[in-house]
């Protein structure tokens, strides 16, 4: 009998990035395959990037993605010398939507399924309806906790655990050799806790002959502060409340937890919010899983679409994209928010600072950073937000909670699962999960374990 084993080409000594094999007997499957976050920084960045007309050729060249046969496109592989060959692998298991865990999959032959939560399969038609990204025609089979997945000598059971995207899931894999754990990203601060809760529970009952778990902020001190998903709301209600002045908010895209706590403070303070055309194109897809709990942007009277100048300049029909124009009879302008600036909290990331000339706020508007605050003192991009609001004299205030355990949590989850060996990814700091358990595996990229 040929044993279980397990294959890391991704998420090791990075954040992001996983591309976990699973081996049993004759099944061959992956569990997410995404971008890390520093993936090819020595060699591309914002303007050079890989070029997306050679397919795997640039990031062979740098080795930024892994040379398996059996496994790319044919497309993909045109200008490489790898040798296209048939599929030899049984699918794809992604773990949430996010890009550091399935964006690669752009580059999985077609003919690979694809197997994701409900959720997941909306946001990444999202994506693709809206963005000039395509993750390509993959067969797509959804699940939902409770359902098990059966690929011949595997039988895999997602369980949701909360996360700052919903559809979020955890596996348990039960292999021929015992159970396989694998945490996905997870959070126990949110306000879905008790999915995560749940998800460790069902992970310890298992008695896994190993986990592999999430450590993003497995550091020796942490720096940065964090907050749960309530304490955001307590303390964006105080700013929006205490002021007659707009408030802007920037906070990741697809994090509908942290819109629905801005859109809650909004109403509370009979306040509308004002959100961009795609974020109102993502709502009216997740308005059909009845398990969030979402507005419609078509239908709720507090929600509002800001509209920018496009072509023509005259905000007429035929300016915008065919995704965008549903939603025009919501529509407002930069002139509507400078008028009813004190009735308003407004959606506004950074790459929509452009706007603010237009909207010309009031002195002493505030604008809430719902984001990881930057590594570094060095980062260019946040230098430049702050010369943004400096210049418009915006009050700057800094509120997140991380959609990843904390140090505390992951120690205490780890010892409540105890499993029989531990392998750390999606973390740059995999020696210090040997503090918790001393079975500890520190991942080679490439290398099988056999379990």
């Amino acid at each position: 009998m040929k044993a279980v084993s397990v294959t890391f080409y991704g998420g090791v000594n990075e954040i992001g990035g996983n591309k976990i094999l699973l081996k049993d007997r004759k099944v061959k499957v992956f569990f997410d395959f995404g971008q890390s976050f520093t993936m090819g920084e020595d060699f591309f960045t914002d303007r050079l990037a890989p070029r997306w007309l050679y397919g795997l050729k640039d990031y062979f060249e740098f080795d930024l993605m892994p040379r398996i046969r059996g496994l790319y496109g044919e497309r993909q592989l045109m200008y490489t010398d790898l040798r296209y060959s048939r599929p030899k692998f049984d699918a794809v298991f992604i773990s949430h939507a996010h890009f550091d865990h399935v964006a690669h999959i752009s580059f999985i032959d077609e003919s690979i399924p694809i197997f994701c939560g409900s959720c997941t399969k909306f946001f990444i038609e999202s994506v693709e309806e809206t963005t000039s990204v395509f993750f390509g025609e993959h067969p797509y089979e959804t699940f939902r906790t409770g359902d098990i997945v059966k690929l011949d000598s595997l039988k895999i059971e997602p369980i949701h655990v909360d996360h700052s995207i919903p559809g979020a899931y955890g596996f348990i894999i039960h292999t021929s050799q015992g159970d396989v754990v694998y945490t996905g990203d997870m959070r126990a601060h949110g306000p879905k806790k008790e999915m995560t809760d749940e998800f460790a529970a069902k992970a310890c009952d298992c008695e896994p002959v190993a986990l592999i778990t999430e450590g993003t902020r497995m550091v020796e001190e942490e720096q940065r502060a964090s907050y749960s998903e309530s304490e955001v709301k307590e303390k964006s209600n105080e700013i929006v409340s205490n002021t007659n002045k707009i408030v802007f908010v920037t906070h990741y895209g697809r994090d509908t937890d942290r819109f629905r706590t801005m859109y809650e403070v909004a109403k509370e303070n009979d306040r509308k919010i004002i959100i961009f055309p795609r974020m109102a194109y993502l709502l009216r897809k997740l308005v059909e899983d009845e398990h969030l709990d979402l507005p419609d942007p078509l239908k709720d009277d507090d929600l509002l679409v800001y509209y920018k100048r496009k072509k023509t300049g005259t905000f007429s029909e035929e300016d915008y994209f065919v995704w965008e124009r549903p939603f025009m009879s919501k529509m407002v302008t930069a002139e509507y928010v400078h008028e009813n600036q004190s009735d308003l909290v407004m959606d506004l990331d950074f790459y929509q600072f452009g706007e603010l000339i237009d909207i010309n706020p009031d002195e002493g508007s505030h604008f809430i950073h719902s984001m990881s605050e930057p590594f570094s003192e060095e980062d260019i991009e946040d230098r430049v937000m702050h010369n943004w609001l400096d210049h418009f004299k915006i009050k700057f205030h800094q509120l997140h909670a991380s959609g990843h355990l904390s140090r505390k949590e992951l120690t205490e989850m780890i010892k409540q699962i105890n499993p029989k060996v531990l392998f750390p990814v999606h973390t740059e700091n995999p020696a210090l999960f040997r503090k918790i358990n001393e079975k500890t595996v520190i991942t080679k990229k490439g290398k099988p374990y056999r379990l």
